[in-house]
């Protein structure tokens, strides 16, 4: 069977005007990856990534720490994230009095954010939403589908972000919608989860796995956003 690689972009920049570009930090996280696989002698058919920059400058730093000198990516919009920022909006204009002021810590963001993609899940976000939960699903499975048709017997290297990777896992697996949040939640930034796949199923082999920072040096690099 062909190899899946799913990579959670880097720590990008939370709390920043744009969060779409990786930090310095999260460049790094990515170079270490890089650097982990050219140690362990592991190189890729094909680099998947979504549009996103952060998706893009995480595959750039992979492809640094492997040595890899004119790299090509593959760009899909299956694999990017749900547009968080704009469900955040419709449901503190659903329950403004839930809102969260800018200098709120983090766990209160986190907690908004489960409430957002569950009411979202259920179809009982209200607004005009950029898309539905059902169109996430479709989106991320036709990408998964196309992965497996047209890269089978390769090893396979996809950038993606923790949303999209959590539904692929949950389709994967045929889990209750309630996994994409749970997974969504705790996934680590340049975190891998690694399956074998062919045109006919995936099967999911390890997650949220981060070799390249699960080290005394380096634990306190370990990133969630």
């Amino acid at each position: 069977m062909a190899e899946l690689y799913l990579v959670r972009h880097g720590q990008a920049s939370f709390g920043a005007e744009n969060y779409d570009k990786l930090s310095e930090l999260g460049y790094q996280q990515a170079v270490w990856l890089g650097e982990y696989f050219k140690h362990r002698g592991q190189q890729f058919d094909s680099i998947l990534t979504g549009d996103l920059v952060r998706h893009r400058e995480t595959a750039e730093g992979i492809a640094e720490g492997l040595g890899l000198q004119t790299p090509t990516f593959n760009p899909f919009t299956g694999l990017n994230e749900f547009d968080f920022h704009s469900l955040l909006e419709a449901y503190a204009n659903q329950f403004p009095e839930q809102t969260i002021g800018a200098n709120a810590p983090r766990s209160a963001y986190y907690k908004m954010l489960k409430k957002t993609m569950h009411l979202w899940s259920i179809g009982e976000l209200e607004g005009d939403l950029p898309e539905t939960w059902l169109e996430f699903e479709h989106r991320v499975s036709d990408v998964m589908t196309m992965i497996q048709r047209e890269f089978h017997g390769q090893k396979v290297l996809a950038v993606s972000s923790g949303g999209a990777i959590a539904m692929a896992l949950r389709q994967v697996l045929k889990a209750p919608s309630e996994t994409v949040i749970e997974l969504n939640l705790q996934t680590k930034n340049t975190a891998i989860a690694h399956c074998f796949f062919n045109p006919k199923a995936v099967r999911v082999t390890s997650f949220n796995h981060v070799p390249h920072l699960d080290t005394n040096e380096r634990n306190d690099k370990i990133t969630y956003s």
